[in-house]
């Protein structure tokens, strides 16, 4: 398998400035911190990298909650990401990113703005009435890395500064 990546932890800083951002909170935020897991394969044929929750947190139906991951995701070039609800949680809960699928591009790492600090805007979408209780620690999306191609008369220059929409600013 090609080894094309690596996961790091954003600053400490970063993690900070965009977690009270998110959620208004100077509780905790270092112990947080400390406790990020990086992502990991769950067995040797896994595709998918398990992201960790960094809190405890309770979704009931059509409830939505966005999560700073404190991490960031190094590629080699041709290289994405692209993130998902863990299958068992979409499949018992009908747990939906928000976006669908989320695109973490390569040169979203340590972009001008924001180091790449990837963010999972999750939702309950269960139509059965049940309520997803997730423990800090415990995988909730995750991600896999995907080759991509461009098209031959491709003249794109234009470089990242930012995170969220940022590559349709001119």
């Amino acid at each position: 398998m090609k080894k094309i990546a690596r996961f790091e932890k954003v600053s400490f800083d970063q993690f900070k400035k965009d977690w009270i951002d998110t959620f208004n909170s100077h509780d905790n935020i270092e112990e947080i911190y400390d406790s990020i897991i990086l992502p990991k394969r769950a067995t040797m044929y896994s595709a998918g990298y398990d992201f960790f929750s960094p809190l405890t947190f309770t979704l009931k139906p059509n409830e939505t909650i966005k999560i700073p991951t404190g991490i960031k995701a190094f590629m080699e070039p041709g290289w994405v990401l692209k993130c998902y609800p863990r299958s068992g949680l979409g499949f018992k809960y009908r747990l939906q990113l928000n976006n669908t699928v989320g695109i973490i591009d390569g040169d979203y790492y340590n972009n001008e703005n924001n180091e790449g600090h990837i963010f999972a805007k999750i939702t309950n979408d269960s139509n059965e009435s049940k309520t997803l209780s997730i423990e800090k620690g415990q995988g909730f999306i995750q991600g896999i890395f995907v080759e991509f191609g461009i098209t031959i008369d491709d003249e794109s220059s234009q470089i990242r500064k930012g995170g969220f929409g940022s590559t349709s600013k001119k």
